[in-house]
């Protein structure tokens, strides 16, 4: 198979401050023939912010499977096309490794900006081990979830975990019951945004702070090993 003359670029966009767009991001997304986004109004406003003016097509878990065929065959043909997802790094918790996967077999070139995600900065600012970790995401909301708890309770290196606002709170005691109330952690939310705040202790410390605290924002969850 010849390679396609078509790309891929996964771009990074912030997750909070729009200082972190870099400018080699909005050269990217004004060269690309379509800009694909996990919410075409959520990329829509950034790109309006950044003055680039090119069409925007929804790309998202509900319809990945379904488009990816697709939009392939457009890249193979000559299409070159940018990938957002709403808030970070595409295929970091969010639509892009069916797409990626899909270029590299049709043999389309696919690259990745360097940019904003949320776990780097947390596990930076956390103070615990960040020589080794692991990255987890999003724990399962009901099967596998306890599973899971069992299995991270044992690791040694670091962990880091993406929890909603909503479920923080049930995910901290869940920590403590299996890990133990005095294993360290590092909560972090808001991360690169007005109200940004990290709360670094025990698992019962940082439980009863948002027992007494009403969550609010998105949280990176950076726990210290066995």
């Amino acid at each position: 198979m010849s390679p396609s003359t078509g790309s891929l670029t996964l771009v990074p966009t912030p997750i909070g401050n729009m200082g972190d767009l870099t400018p080699r991001a909005v050269e990217v997304l004004k060269d690309a023939d379509l800009v694909l986004a996990e919410d075409t109004r959520t990329t829509g406003n950034l790109l309006r912010l950044a003055e680039v003016d090119r069409p925007l097509r929804a790309f998202h878990l509900h319809n990945e499977h379904k488009v990816t065929p697709g939009l392939v065959q457009q890249m193979v043909g000559g299409a070159r096309f940018a990938l957002c997802s709403d808030a970070g790094t595409p295929g970091i918790s969010d639509p892009g490794f069916l797409l990626v996967r899909a270029c590299l077999e049709a043999d389309v070139h696919v690259s990745c900006l360097p940019g904003p995600t949320a776990f780097v900065p947390a596990l930076a600012a956390s103070g615990l081990p960040c020589d080794r970790f692991s990255f987890e995401g999003f724990l399962p909301h009901k099967k596998g979830r306890q599973k899971r708890l069992t299995q991270l309770a044992e690791w040694e290196q670091t962990f880091v975990l993406y929890e909603s606002p909503h479920r923080v709170v049930r995910l901290l005691g869940e920590l403590a019951e299996r890990l133990g109330t005095d294993r360290k952690v590092a909560v972090c939310r808001e991360i690169s945004k007005l109200h940004e705040e990290i709360v670094r202790g025990t698992l019962a410390e940082a439980l009863a702070h948002f027992e007494a605290n009403e969550p609010r924002g998105e949280f990176v969850v950076v726990v210290a090993g066995r």
